[in-house]
């Protein structure tokens, strides 16, 4: 084809592609010293769009992309493509990129398009600052070879033969049960995150480098400002401790900024000589240090115990044998109490710390989150306890080995309010990875969860609340909370506007696979008018659990439902999109149970898209403003952040497209707000829920397909765009500043980038 348009001819060999600056770039004119072109990120997110400088297309496939990116004055944070099939740019398709900075140019790195492009966007960087930047180029390669690659870089991130036998068992397995088309999927995803989790380790020291301060040079002002300097407990059990771990410990506390501090040390009858000859010498040294030597081994419960017991000061500080505190721990704390005098128990975030001391893996933790804590010891380290009052719940009980640190916070929990229980947003706390230390992963004490699962249990019966609790394939707790006797009954209101096809496949789910026993289902008619849709929902009027009413004026989502609320017969509503498909028999059963809980609010669940991938995995506020999904386009059973896209947790709020809430909850606080049509009316009655004093609760245990606003469209016309601006008005003036500190989220995390992402600089 002599004539044929170059624009229309999909990419061959190695093609350099143009850039032209988007957002947050300009060009500089100073000298790289590399010979590369110098640009100046003036913003937080610099974008180019990239172009085949030949005209061609970019079709789906294999490629790779390469360029030589060096940082001049700031690291490299998270370069990432984002393709656009067609549908716009999102965090959905995003394509992470691993930072390779080498002096001869970087290597080459595998990336796949699922389709031919529309665009091209290219972040090389999450941070103002400057940058060099070589020439960009694409190379489109075979399927052999990029499968050839994407194993060989799987193997090369194996410590040993173990790791690469590990993955060739895998490859096989799933070449045999998956085929090759299988086996480059799951390649891909594992390569992918691989790339994510090295990306994340960067950035992580980066963000050290910039954002931890050991010791401020105004420690001495910070500590003459505090109004109480109370004695602060470290309490340590010991057993056998290697030497090296041992006095790195102590040296942590007795580095410690804030000097009101004693070490309370039970030795638990160590039979390693050096261990006594250490504790010794530290006593010698500092009179702050108090060891208790105990005649025979009794566990970490016993010789927790025995430490307890020489501690007078008025806070008590958790801290394991091979484990750190970093230099500010104790300041944070007595600042936090100040700050909160009626705090009784505070934890902070934590990371780990390997045997070089480099640290990875933070855990920027939520603020005090009761579901979560019966899923995860979400306390944990750094966890610090007024003396009085761990010493009236008994201290540690022997039995919960592995787990004592959990059972004692839920003793505790059980005499305080939410008030009195505080978190501060700042890594206060490092564990070691050594062999035989949970840092490394909860396999390493299978014991621990056993006899948390029995913490959970016991503190569930001791609340008089019906449960039953088991310990999840990945270490973590799942509690069955059991229905009221009778199950209350339950009133699902579904609004609808003709596409008879989306709500058919939504009634006649809910009416096929739902398990629970007394409900009623609400098809609210607002204004259908074709032919079909009418045909429908006369037919449904024959189903005994099936009533529809006629709501005859303009859309709006929030009238709609109180509208029907009123008309329910249930003590139980059930919010559900006509465009939602139910997928499990035991999802009804799941969100009622919650909702019937005590202090328990709006209740919701994980949804995905038709292709598998999370739609919901419930709401952050704050997020790319007002409000934002969790896990949107991760794969099914992702884990999510330090696992808890697989938790019952407390969330600010859940999405209206499939939410229970208790009538007279509902009812209390107004119902839906009808100045909100359309958006975020899920979002303010959630919020107005927590006000009011209600817990919010997500669950993963219930599922359902969401054909996400497929009966509304998209906010593709100046009308609805002027009503979204209108409405995010509306939020703002309402809630304000509150939306970006949302307690279920960290102030180190983004609100700008993808979901539990770091910040750059942090908010707090």
């Amino acid at each position: 084809m002599q004539n044929e348009n170059p624009a229309a001819v999909g990419m061959k060999g190695r093609t350099e592609l143009v850039l032209l600056p988007a957002h947050h770039l300009e060009r500089s004119d100073a000298e790289a010293g590399t010979g590369l072109r110098t640009w100046i990120a003036t913003g937080e997110d610099p974008q180019f769009l990239l172009s085949p400088s030949d005209g061609s297309r970019i079709d789906g496939g294999w490629y790779l992309f390469d360029t030589d990116l060096r940082p001049i004055d700031k690291p490299i944070k998270q370069p990432v493509l984002y393709p656009d099939y067609g549908s716009g740019q999102n965090e959905l398709n995003r394509i992470p990129l691993p930072i390779k900075v080498a002096a001869g140019g970087a290597a080459p790195v595998l990336v796949r398009f699922d389709h031919a492009l529309q665009s091209l966007r290219y972040d090389p960087t999450m941070s103002s600052g400057s940058f060099a930047l070589g020439p960009v180029r694409l190379q489109r390669i075979g399927k052999w070879r990029a499968g050839s690659l994407m194993l060989s870089q799987s193997l090369g991130t194996c410590a040993d033969w173990r790791g690469k036998m590990q993955v060739l068992v895998a490859a096989a397995s799933t070449l045999l049960t998956s085929g090759p088309r299988g086996l480059a999927e799951w390649l891909y995803q594992k390569v992918l995150g691989e790339r994510v989790e090295a990306t994340l380790t960067n950035d992580y020291a980066s963000w050290l480098r910039q954002y931890d301060t050991p010791v401020p040079s105004d420690i001495d002002g910070r500590l003459a400002g505090l109004a109480r300097k109370p004695l602060v407990s470290v309490v340590m059990p010991t057993y056998n401790t290697p030497e090296r771990w041992l006095r790195k410990c102590i040296d942590s506390v007795r580095g410690q900024a804030y000097p009101h501090w004693e070490l309370c040390i039970a030795d638990d009858a160590s039979t390693k000589r050096h261990v006594r000859k250490v504790l010794a010498e530290y006593e010698r040294l500092d009179p702050r240090i108090k060891v208790v030597y105990r005649a025979e081994n009794g566990h970490i419960s016993d010789a927790s115990n025995s430490a307890l017991a020489l501690a007078r000061g008025e806070y008590v500080a958790l801290l394991d044998h091979d484990d750190e505190l970093h230099p500010m721990a104790l300041y944070e704390v007595v600042k936090a109490v100040n700050d909160h005098p009626r705090w009784k128990l505070v934890f902070s975030d934590e990371d780990k710390m390997d045997e070089a001391g480099r640290r990875s893996s933070p855990y920027f933790k939520a603020d005090w989150n009761y579901d979560l804590l019966l899923s995860q010891n979400c306390v944990s380290h750094l966890g610090v306890y007024d003396t009085r009052l761990m010493r009236d719940v008994g201290g540690f009980r022997k039995g919960f080995e592995g787990s004592q640190d959990h059972d004692l916070t839920l003793r505790c929990v059980e005499r305080l309010e939410p008030a009195q229980i505080g978190h501060i947003p700042k890594v206060l706390y490092h564990w070691r990875m050594v062999e035989g230390s949970t840092a490394r992963g909860a396999s390493e004490k299978n014991y621990a969860a056993t006899a948390g699962c029995r913490a959970i249990s016991e503190h569930l019966q001791r609340s008089g609340v019906k449960a039953e609790v088991e310990v999840t394939m990945q270490g973590y707790y799942k509690v069955r909370y059991a229905l009221p006797e009778p199950p209350p009954f339950v009133s699902l209101i579904i609004p609808t506007r003709d596409k008879v096809e989306l709500l058919r496949v939504c009634v006649e789910s809910i009416l096929a696979r739902t398990d629970y026993p007394d409900y009623e289902i609400l098809v609210v008619d607002n204004q259908s008018s074709e032919q079909s849709a009418l045909d429908y929902l006369d037919s449904l009027q024959s189903q005994p659990r099936v009533r529809v009413l006629r709501y005859d004026a303009p859309f709006n989502f929030s009238a709609i439902n109180n509208f029907a609320a009123r008309h329910a017969r249930g003590e139980v509503l059930g919010l559900i999109n006509n465009d939602l498909e139910i997928n499990q028999p035991g999802w009804l059963r799941e969100l009622t149970s919650h909702a019937c809980r005590e202090g328990v609010g709006a209740v919701g669940c994980l949804l995905y898209y038709p292709d598998d991938t999370i739609q919901h995995a419930g709401v952050l506020t704050g997020l790319h403003g007002v409000a934002g999904h969790i896990g949107v386009g991760k794969g099914r059973k992702d884990p999510g952040y330090f696992g808890r896209g697989q938790l019952v947790q407390n969330l600010s709020a859940v999405t209206a497209a499939c939410l229970v809430v208790r009538k007279r909850v509902f009812d209390e606080v107004g119902g839906l707000d009808e100045g909100l049509t359309v958006a975020f009316n899920d979002i303010d009655f959630c919020l107005r829920l927590g006000r009011a004093g209600y817990r919010n609760v997500w669950t993963p245990h219930a599922e359902a397909y969401h054909h996400e606003s497929a009966s509304r469209g998209a906010e593709d016309t100046p009308v609805k765009r002027e009503r979204f601006r209108q409405e995010v008005e509306f939020m703002n003036r309402r809630w304000g500043e509150s939306l970006k500190r949302d307690p279920a989220y960290n102030p180190n995390l983004t609100l700008t980038g993808y979901p539990f992402e770091m910040a750059f600089p942090p908010s707090a």
